[in-house]
Parts: structure tokens; C-alpha cells; sequence
């Protein structure tokens, strides 16, 4: 049975409620608080019930057909609701707001918040990844860009211009998970982002007006400021709350960062391995030795985000030197760090309401190693202090239990002296066993009954029980009221039992009560220093990424990079940090060496001999250094990058229709379009998707072009060996090989770098080592050997000619004549470019 199908006439009053709620609700699941359960109706309880695995049952509404149901019990929803989310629905909580006992007939119901995966608010998110919502505003011929963690309040903005693939791939680049767009957006940005991503997509253009204009309210430009409005609106209604935990928007001007897009982070491993999809032997991994939730986040972010700030960067070198130096101060500052718990999602869940009592003993444990972690800090000089919440920690430890109940409604939350009023309740409640012994005690010896026992049950309460031995004993006098008749006993009540019994529970709910009030008392003391702690929280982010940078840089021998204002990049003995980490000391270093002299290094070497571990170590150490951490090299001389572009490794791209060669086409166009002098390039054996003399053909003029016009750091690693000549002809292009030893047939890879080239690929030799079939190696060696003897004359693949073949003809005999004139070999590097350059003069005269 479907909702558009029933007749409203004939439905039950609660059913009606349910479906006007719903129908406000159209794109959600309705979690429909019933008693203690909730339940969901129609076609919410099919989807549930198939995506929940739960029982489908139905339910009387007044129609002649029972309406499909499925349920989840209210004390465990979480499970459930989240279970959903994770398939990408919508949840809505529909809670009843008032108390079914005090009210006569149906409770006013209505949705109390709106879960999304963007959202969320649980226990469940990875403490180590924030949680973003985005949103896409189409504004006066370009995007802008929200970025918000609701679990931390972090928000920020930033404007691209209108072109589809650079902002699918900034969205995809911080892992969103939910994306809400307005109307104007490109329809097409839209259905690759649900089709390709699997990104939950709301298509909205209601902005919010007034409300928490605080966060926006630093912000001149009106695009950005719609932007903020546009996903706040969103949030405000999904969530329903207090969210006045959202911080200030930061404004990103992508200038300030290192650029690089989702494909350099997974080519590079840099959050988690291609392989296997698992932070276990990435960089993250390599670096994450911070003891806090909101250490490991920040230095997430910093290592999707790397600084181009010079200033900023030896700040962090010189607290990283100050740590391991002081190693005794640092060791005391980690003990501390690790009693500070998650600030940030604490602190959202202290505004929003969503807190227990063990949160608040959270807080009060870091508050208490705030004013020793400050004092380490001025004694490291780092540039800024913390406030210590000394008054804050005060309350917390007078008015909180230490072992606190989960639940907010069972008692037990405040401690003993904070409060009179609940001290007395507290102590009739205690002396409650005393005052029914003392009864029992005066009963029994009022009517001479010894086995006489004063008992107690939900449904009748306090109630005296005598045998049915003893029944005769028992007087008018003694104003004892038949209760129930038993088998085998009677039970009575007396009006001083009912009275010690009306004392006794009343005071048990006013604790509950009067508890509750004093927990959402210290509660708001709290709330009104939540930007303080924010900001507590920020400080001690990066603290913890610092520290973990000292560790790190200690153990594995790392040190400190020197930023250079030229061009220059000369790294010694470097290493990739994370193989390094895996091998233990056995890994081979080497030299990357790009001075002004030498942009493009152009790598040769057999599979396996370690051509895309040297280029990918030479990206992940700049990147290291432009995080503020030590690399692992002896010396290091560092620019400052401005991005980074990638393509390692092969892969179709089958959602698109796109083959290897196409996909590794289009990554190319995009260096090739948007590098400069102060990027980084890595291509990995470009142009093997397609017939050999194609590809060549293209990876040559690719390295022409780059040498030619962009001028930025390319490492270039090929097995057309025939590209090697260019060296000749391209000033500032090297030829290095991965160098191997070749023992009876058999390989050893040497795994170091050296100046020069491999002719020869040694694909046979690489196939054995895979173990193929020993008939398969040998049939290969023999058509190997046909192919070679048929290549009777050698190709010989030089540069393209700059000019007409009718014009070197020509001017044939006076070319040649200056040319014969001069000795190269006697010649200084910059008389050679004099010389050249006086007879591109004369050659472009003529």
C-alpha cells in the first residue's frame, strides 16, 4: 500500500499526524516516535525493512488494509539511523514533545533533526577525518565553494572559476560526502557527482537570512557572503538546534597552498594506499603520531592543503628543533596531550545538546592539563598561549560524579555538597531501606507476627505480605486494607506505609528532575566559553601535529630543509619516508639534484628497478617541507612549489567510457595548461597507452614543451629509450637511470640513481623474476631475437627540425662552415650559447 494511495477520511488521528509530517519531509526516512519505539509507515517501512533486515509487519490506521510498519526500539536507533545514512538516505528523528502522561489524547509530535551524511553529530564519525558538508553556488559567472564540519564548526570559502573538471575535482579532493547545489548549477557537475562519487545531492536554492550573520559578518565580498547563507540554510534546517558552535568562515585563497588535486593524493599515497584503500603505509600514517582526535585532523588537513608561507613554515621548523632539544619537555607535553580529549566535537555537542554526562568529565580532564601545557609552551616560545578554563574546571570537578551513567535520566549525575536542596532528596532516598525496616520491625511486634514482610512492586508499590497461616492474627485495629489474595499469603497496605512509600518515590523522581536541571545548568556555564575552547582546541591542533613531527624526526633521522628563494632543488640522500619507515634502515638513498641548469630529469632503468619510488619520494619530501615537517634527507635545499601534478600508474576510467591513454591524455593537458616555472611534474612512462611510435612521438614533444615553455621541475621516467638523445638538444634536460647489475641472466636491482641512461628494458629478465612459465620466457627470448635481426637499420629519433628542409638546403654550405670553424669541447657553456645564439641571428635574418 503507497501513501497516494489511501483515503485520509478513513485514517486514524495519529496516522493523519504521521502523514502531514511526512509530506514536509518528502525526500526523507521518518524515524515516527511512538511509545518506545519508532516506527516507520508506507513506503519508508519497505525500504527500512529491506535495508535494515527488520521484520515488515502493519498497522490498524482505520483502513480496511493495515498500513506496512517496521520498528527499531528507541534506545538503539543510533545503529539503525546510521546504517541508512551510510547508503546515502536521509533520516528524519520525530520525537513526541510532550509527556504522554500529562497529556490528554494524541502528543503534539514533530521532527526535532534532519541526519544526512554531511550532518552528523555521532560518536560514529572517524575521530581522524572531518565530516564536510559542501555546497556549490553558481554566482555571477563563477562557483563558490562552503566547506562546514558541523561535528567542529570549521567553515570555509572559497571562489572557482566556471569550469566543471577543476571543481569536481576540488569537491573530491576533501572526501565529501553530501553536496548541496543551487538551481543554476550545471546539471551535468551534478549527475557525475552522483553517478561517479556517490555524493548525496540536494539541489536547493534557499539562502538563510539573519540568522548567525556572526559568521559571515568579517566577509566584504556578496558572492562568498551568499555562498555561507546558501549551506547555512541547509544545516539550520536539517539540524534544528543551537549550532552557535559554527566558527567564523575562513576565507581560502588557494594562492596560499600548495595545489594539487585527488589524483597527486592517491598517486602519492598521501592519506591512504592505492592497494588496499587503508591509511596503514601512507604519509598520514608515517606522520600521525599525535595524541589527540583533532591532532590527526589538522594534520590531515595540512597534508591535503601543504602552505606556500615561508614565515609560517620556520616557525615550525624552529618549534620542531625546540622539541627535540628539549627532549624532556616534549616527553611531559605528550603525557599531557594524551589526557586532552576531542575539544572540537565536544564542544558541538555542548552547544547542540546532544552531550552526556561522561563529556563534561572529558572536559574537565583536559581543562586540568591546560595550565602545565601552557607552561611548556612559553618555555618551547611557542608564539601563542592558552586560556586554562582554571574556573571552568573548578565546577566541573565540585558538581559532576567522576563515573557518571550515560543517561541524562537515571540520576546519579551531581556530586554530593554542590547542591542542598538535592542533598536531602538524596538522603531520604538512601534512608528509604531504613524507614521500611523500621515499619517491618513495628509491625511485627504490633501484631506478635513473626514472619511478617514488607515488600515492594511496580504495580502495587510498598505493601505488607503475611502468610495465610497467620491471617487469623491479624485485628481491625491494626487499619490494615486488603491489597491482593495469593495462593499462599495476603498483602495489605496502611495509610503510614503509603505515605513513607509517597515520600520515598517522589524523592527518587525529584533527583531525576533536580539533577537534570543542575547538569543543564553547568552546561550553559560552559556554552558561554565555547569560542574560548574552540580556539584552546586550534592551538593545541597544531601543537600535537608539531610534536608528532618531532617524534617522527627524531626516529627516522629526518632533517631540517633549508627553503631557497631560487629555483634550485638539491635533495641529498633522500629517501621515501614511508618505505624507509617499512625496510628499516635497508633502504638505498639518493640524490635528486635540479639546479638552474637542469629542469627536467629524464629516468630510464627496467620495472621494478625503482623509477616511480625515486619521483614519487621527490614529490612527498617537498611536500613534507612545505607542512612545516623535517624531510628525509642528509641535506636538503627546498623552493617553494606552487603545485603539483601527477601521473603514475595506469587505469581506465570505466564510469566515463575513458581508456588508460585517454585518461593519462587529459592529465597531461592539465600540467601542460596550468604548471609553471614553480610547479612539480612526475609522468610515469607517459604515452604507453597507445602503438610505440606514437607514443614516443608524444612524450617527446611533451618534454619539449615543458622544457621550452614552462621551465618547471619534471621527473620523467620512460622506457623509450630513444628519448634519451635529447639531452642533446635540450639544454636543461638530464638523462639519470636506475641502475641494476646483471648476473648470468639474472637481475639485481641496485636501486640507485646515476647520471646517464639504460638502452635496453630487460623485460625478459623481469618476466622470470615474476615466475612465468619457463616455456613462455624461452618462445619470448626467441621472437625477441627475430624482431632484432629484422631491424636492420637502427632508428635514430632526434629533435624536430625548428626549420624547412628548402631552407637548411639552402644555406647548407654557409651553416656548415661556421659550424666546422668551432671546437665544442673548448668551447665554456656560456660561449656555446653565445655562438648558438649568433647564428639563430644570422639564420633569421636570411
Amino acid at each position: 500500500m503507497k501513501r497516494c494511495e489511501v483515503d485520509k477520511d478513513k485514517l486514524s488521528p495519529m496516522m493523519l499526524q504521521y502523514l502531514d509530517i511526512k509530506e514536509k519531509y518528502e525526500d526523507t526516512l521518518v524515524f515516527f516516535r511512538l511509545g518506545d519505539f519508532y516506527e516507520l509507515f508506507f513506503e519508508d517501512a519497505i525500504i527500512a525493512s529491506r535495508e535494515l533486515e527488520l521484520t515488515l509487519t502493519g498497522k490498524q490506521a482505520g483502513l480496511d488494509e493495515k498500513v506496512p510498519m517496521c520498528g527499531v526500539p528507541y534506545h538503539a536507533y543510533a545503529t539503525y539511523v546510521n546504517t541508512l545514512v551510510d547508503k546515502g538516505y536521509k533520516v528524519s528523528i520525530c520525537e513526541q514533545l510532550e509527556d504522554a502522561k500529562e497529556k490528554k489524547g494524541m502528543v503534539n509530535r514533530d521532527v526535532v533533526q534532519v541526519i544526512t551524511k554531511g550532518t552528523r553529530l555521532d560518536d560514529l564519525l572517524d575521530s581522524k577525518e572531518n565530516n564536510y558538508i559542501c555546497n556549490l553556488y553558481y554566482n555571477n559567472y563563477c562557483y563558490g565553494i562552503g566547506l562546514c564540519d558541523v561535528s567542529t564548526g570549521d567553515i570555509s570559502l572559497f571562489l572557482l572559476e566556471d569550469d566543471k573538471n577543476k571543481i569536481i575535482k576540488e569537491i573530491i579532493k576533501y572526501n565529501i560526502k553530501e553536496v548541496i547545489v543551487n538551481n543554476e548549477t550545471d546539471r551535468e557537475i551534478v549527475e557525475i557527482l552522483r553517478s561517479k562519487y556517490n555524493i548525496l545531492v540536494t539541489i536547493s536554492s534557499d539562502i538563510l537570512e539573519n540568522d548567525y550573520s556572526y559568521i559571515y559578518e568579517d566577509i566584504e565580498d556578496i558572492r562568498l557572503i551568499n555562498v555561507i547563507k546558501h549551506l547555512l540554510n541547509y544545516i539550520v534546517l536539517s539540524k534544528k538546534g543551537d549550532l552557535t558552535h559554527l566558527k567564523k568562515a575562513n576565507v581560502i585563497k588557494l594562492t596560499n597552498y600548495l595545489e594539487f588535486d585527488n589524483n597527486t593524493i592517491k598517486n602519492l599515497e598521501l592519506i591512504e594506499t592505492i592497494r588496499k584503500n587503508d591509511r596503514k603505509y601512507s604519509l598520514f600514517w608515517y606522520l600521525d603520531k599525535c595524541k589527540t582526535a583533532m591532532g590527526s585532523r589538522y594534520l590531515k588537513k595540512q597534508i591535503t592543503m601543504p602552505l606556500r608561507d615561508k614565515k609560517i613554515l620556520n616557525q615550525r621548523y624552529d618549534i620542531i628543533t625546540k622539541l627535540s632539544c628539549e627532549f624532556i619537555l616534549r616527553d611531559d607535553l605528550i603525557k599531557l596531550l594524551d589526557d586532552v580529549y576531542d575539544l572540537e566535537r565536544l564542544s558541538s555537542r555542548i552547544v547542540y545538546g546532544n552531550l552526556n554526562a561522561k563529556d563534561l568529565i572529558q572536559l574537565k580532564k583536559s581543562f586540568k592539563a591546560l595550565p602545565d601545557i601552557n607552561n611548556i609552551l612559553e618555555k618551547i616560545e611557542y608564539p601563542k598561549t592558552i586560556k586554562t578554563f582554571t574556573d571552568l574546571y573548578k565546577l566541573l570537578d565540585k558538581a559532576i560524579v567522576d563515573d557518571p551513567p550515560f543517561s541524562l535520566h537515571e540520576g546519579n549525575l551531581i556530586k554530593k555538597g554542590y547542591n542542598s536542596t538535592l542533598d536531602e532528596l538524596i538522603d531520604i532516598k538512601s534512608n528509604s531501606k531504613d524507614y521500611i525496616l523500621e515499619i517491618e520491625k513495628k509491625e511485627k511486634e504490633r501484631t506478635n507476627i513473626k514472619n511478617l514482610k514488607v515488600r515492594f512492586n511496580k504495580v502495587f508499590g510498598y505493601y505488607i505480605e503475611i502468610s495465610k497461616g497467620q491471617i487469623k492474627e491479624i485485628k481491625e485495629e491494626y487499619g490494615y486494607i486488603r491489597k491482593q489474595t495469593l495462593t499462599n499469603c495476603e498483602r495489605f497496605i496502611t495509610n503510614e506505609l503509603k505515605e513513607k512509600e509517597n515520600i520515598i518515590l517522589t524523592s527518587e523522581e525529584k533527583i531525576i528532575k533536580l539533577e537534570y536541571k543542575l547538569f543543564m545548568d553547568v552546561r550553559e556555564v560552559i556554552k558561554r566559553q565555547i569560542k574560548d575552547i574552540q580556539e584552546v582546541a586550534t592551538i593545541l591542533s597544531e601543537v600535537d601535529m608539531l610534536q608528532a613531527f618531532s617524534i617522527v624526526s627524531d626516529n627516522r633521522k629526518l632533517v631540517r630543509p633549508n627553503l631557497v628563494d631560487d629555483n634550485n632543488l638539491r635533495l641529498i640522500s633522500s629517501r621515501h619516508p614511508v618505505i624507509d619507515e617499512i625496510m628499516k634502515d635497508k633502504y638505498v638513498d639518493n640524490d635528486i639534484i635540479m639546479d638552474n641548469s637542469c629542469n627536467i630529469l629524464l629516468i630510464t632503468g627496467p620495472n621494478m628497478a625503482g623509477k616511480s619510488t625515486y619521483m614519487r619520494q621527490c614529490a612527498i619530501i617537498v611536500i613534507m617541507a612545505q607542512i612545516g615537517c623535517f624531510v628525509p634527507c642528509k641535506e636538503a635545499d627546498i623552493p617553494i612549489f606552487d603545485k603539483i601534478f601527477t601521473r603514475i600508474g595506469a587505469s581506465d576510467d570505466l564510469v566515463s567510457g575513458e581508456s588508460t591513454f585517454m585518461v593519462e591524455m587529459k592529465e597531461a593537458n592539465e600540467a601542460l595548461k596550468e604548471a609553471t616555472e614553480n610547479s612539480l611534474i612526475l609522468f610515469d612512462e607517459l604515452g604507453r597507452g597507445t602503438a610505440t611510435y606514437d607514443g614516443m612521438s608524444l612524450a617527446q614533444a611533451i618534454l619539449e614543451y615543458i622544457h621550452d615553455n614552462i621551465k618547471a621541475k619534471c621527473l620523467f621516467s620512460t622506457h623509450y629509450h630513444e628519448l634519451t638523445i635529447l639531452e642533446k638538444n635540450l639544454l636543461h634536460l638530464k638523462n639519470v637511470y636506475s641502475s641494476i647489475k646483471e648476473e648470468n641472466g639474472n637481475l639485481i636491482f641496485l636501486h640507485k640513481v646515476k647520471n646517464g641512461y639504460i638502452s635496453k628494458s630487460y623485460g625478459i629478465q623481469v618476466a622470470r623474476l615474476a615466475h612465468l612459465p619457463d616455456e613462455v620466457i624461452k618462445r619470448s627470448k626467441d621472437i625477441l631475437e627475430v624482431y632484432e635481426k629484422k631491424s636492420t637499420k637502427k632508428e635514430v629519433f632526434t629533435q624536430t627540425s625548428l626549420f624547412s628542409e628548402d631552407f637548411l638546403e639552402n644555406n647548407k654550405n654557409e651553416i656548415e662552415e661556421e659550424i666546422k670553424k668551432i671546437n665544442p669541447l673548448e668551447m665554456t657553456p656560456m660561449e656555446a650559447l653565445k655562438f648558438l645564439y649568433e647564428l639563430k641571428q644570422k639564420i633569421k635574418e636570411k
